[in-house]
């Protein structure tokens, strides 16, 4: 892709130091201390935290320890979780093959939620989802955050599969983060800051669906603020891991 077809994006009013101050603050939380020695038990909680979160965002919304517990069988949450825990096996898969880990995800998160015969399939939106496989197969050259957070409001605009389509939305998204190396680790639970600003979340992703230059920036704005959020949320979890060291 010799040319970054997103980079008109950076132009609009306030985003790029928006992003520019979430990939700080991302940066800041990476270097937290306890991921030096704990960092199995941070990235454990993170994932937890994040798929309560994501759930939530779906109108499944449980308290984490409830979760934690293991009492919770709601199956949209038991979908998220999956989705957490499987992110790992599609980081290489997703750059080479997207439409592949997409319906792999939704297979993770609608199981017990939708008919069987829907795992997996999208059921509209093919065009657009084509062009943003295209967009995401091979892209080296859009900054990975913008490309995330284009990721994350196509697909929920688009709703292509029956269901938790968020989940699979903020899934990708974070996959976005991973592959392209902004979020190695997957340990920026950015679901937690979507859900902290949900209304605004709700609100700046219709604002993106109209496809206005107000409303990408409204929605790239809010991204930046839920990333920046999450990394926050990664040094409250890194302190909490210390303390109990």
């Amino acid at each position: 892709m010799p040319a970054d077809p997103l980079a008109p994006l950076l132009r609009l009013a306030d985003v790029a130091p928006a992003l520019d101050e979430a990939r700080s603050r991302v940066d800041a939380a990476l270097r937290h201390r306890a991921l030096r020695r704990q960092g199995g038990r941070v990235a454990a909680e993170v994932s937890l935290r994040a798929a309560v979160a994501s759930a939530a965002l779906e109108g499944h919304g449980y308290a984490t320890e409830d979760v934690r517990a293991g009492t919770v069988t709601d199956p949209v949450v038991q979908g998220a979780l999956r989705v957490a825990e499987g992110l790992g096996g599609l980081i290489d898969l997703w750059p080479r093959a997207p439409r592949q880990v997409l319906a792999r995800l939704h297979v993770l998160a609608a199981r017990g939620v939708v008919p069987a015969d829907d795992l997996g399939r999208p059921l509209a939106g093919a065009d657009r989802i084509d062009s943003l496989s295209a967009l995401v197969a091979g892209n080296e050259t859009t900054p990975p955050l913008l490309l995330a957070a284009i990721v994350h409001a196509e697909l929920l605009t688009v709703r292509p599969f029956a269901g938790p389509a968020g989940v699979v939305a903020r899934a990708a998204a974070r996959l976005t983060l991973i592959s392209r190396g902004f979020d190695p680790r997957g340990l920026v639970a950015a679901e937690v800051g979507h859900h902290a600003r949900e209304p605004e979340y709700v609100g700046a992703s219709g604002a993106y669906a109209t496809g206005t230059p107000d409303g990408l920036r409204s929605w790239l704005r809010h991204y930046a603020a839920a990333v920046a959020a999450g990394a926050d949320e990664l040094t409250r979890i890194g302190d909490g891991v210390l303390a109990t060291a």
